[in-house]
């Protein structure tokens, strides 16, 4: 299963990707456009990282599909090593 988005993290879309902020943290965090469609990727859009890396195959057919893996699956581990994604089952309980 993939993280979730954390609900309390606060997104900003810019000209050249994102920025995530965590509020509670006070964690701030750049994302390129591929990492901004990584974000946009996470549940409810799909379940599982196959699917995700399928769906960026098929955006960016000039990247080897062991790179976009590779990437998708490094960029997940520091989002949750900075909060910024929970667990999928932790996030329903973070938000009630």
């Amino acid at each position: 299963m993939l993280p979730t988005r954390n609900p309390k993290i606060i997104f900003k879309a810019l000209a050249t990707g994102a920025v995530l902020y965590s509020p509670q943290d006070e964690v701030y965090f750049g994302l390129n456009p591929v990492g901004v469609r990584v974000w946009e990727l996470l549940p409810p859009a799909c379940k599982q990282l196959d699917d995700v890396c399928r769906t960026l195959e098929g955006e960016y057919p000039e990247a080897p599909a062991e790179m976009i893996r590779a990437d998708v699956a490094e960029l997940l581990e520091e989002l949750t090593k900075l909060g910024l994604v929970v667990p999928t089952d932790a996030s329903a309980r973070q938000s009630s």
